[in-house]
């Protein structure tokens, strides 16, 4: 197991990586950039891809975060479509793991929207299959509060449940991130033991309760939880990671630290360097 970040390839980002002593990074890829096949030529990927392998760092991952069941339908071909380009990435990158959400039509509950997944992630998971790859759900819900209609249905086991129902294939799997569980309440060791064989990939994000706006405006209103660097919130790591090994993750740990509202900006390097010194020991 190794440490490390969520980045976009770009030279600001790999010279983060770099100072702060990290090992490993999920790539995450949008459409049109350089490591995106419908704008640069296999090449240039490779080339890349090289890049980073040269600094160091294990590719742990590969990332794209869109709704692939949008409602627009044009709109949903076309991430799925990225989604699709972005295996060829990872088999040139020797990448075994394409993290992505599941996707949502907002208006839908969890099981009416399952014939949809059904119907874009049946072919997915194929392709997968076919080679060698696993598709890794973020447990976000990306919800921005009332209405309370994210674009995402894989962030609870209730969706989970159906979704591996739905399609019974071995490719499909989780991206586990506690945050979020942290943030819904959901016992995020409990998945763990219940679901860890599903769990392809981990973020490293923390959150906490806060705990005043909770006894004035409920859970329900902005400002219940807040997203933190690792070891500074309600997770417990030194649990939590063992407990990870204990139920069969082999792959990295990978911080997604650009939310904590104390230290972003010109403070957040001192907050990833924290959030390094607190997981390291549970890693080496």
């Amino acid at each position: 197991m190794k440490l490390g970040l969520l980045v976009s390839y770009t030279k600001k980002e790999l010279e983060l990586v770099a100072r702060l002593g990290f090992e490993s990074v999920e790539v995450q890829i949008a459409t049109g950039s350089e490591l995106d096949p419908a704008a640069s030529s296999e090449d240039r990927i490779k080339a890349a891809l090289d890049d980073i392998r040269g600094r160091g760092l294990e590719i742990s991952a590969i990332g794209n975060y869109r709704n692939n069941l949008d409602p627009d339908l044009d709109v949903r071909r076309k991430n799925v479509e990225h989604l699709e380009r972005l295996m060829a990435v990872c088999e040139m990158a020797g990448v075994e793991v394409l993290c992505t959400f599941a996707g949502r039509i907002p208006d839908k509950d969890i099981p009416d929207n399952i014939p949809e997944f059904k119907k874009v992630f049946g072919p997915l998971a194929k392709k997968a299959e076919d080679k060698g790859l696993k598709i890794a759900f973020e447990n976000c819900p990306m919800f921005h509060y009332f209405p309370f209609r994210g674009i995402n249905i894989a962030y609870t086991p209730r969706a989970w449940d159906l979704m591996f129902d739905a399609v019974p294939s071995e490719v499909l799997g989780l991206e586990y991130d506690p945050s979020h569980l942290i943030c819904l309440r959901i016992d995020c060791l409990w998945v763990v033991r219940e679901y860890g064989s599903r769990i392809y990939h981990v973020h490293a994000k923390d959150a906490e309760e806060v705990d005043y706006n909770v006894r004035r405006n409920g859970i329900l209103e902005p400002g219940a939880f807040r997203h933190r660097m690792p070891g500074l919130g309600d997770v417990n790591w030194a649990k939590l990671v063992p407990m990870l090994v204990e139920y069969g993750y082999k792959g990295n740990l990978d911080i997604e630290g650009r939310h904590d509202p104390v230290y972003q900006g010109a403070t957040e390097e001192a907050g990833l360097l924290i959030a390094k010194r607190h997981l390291e020991p549970l890693v080496i």
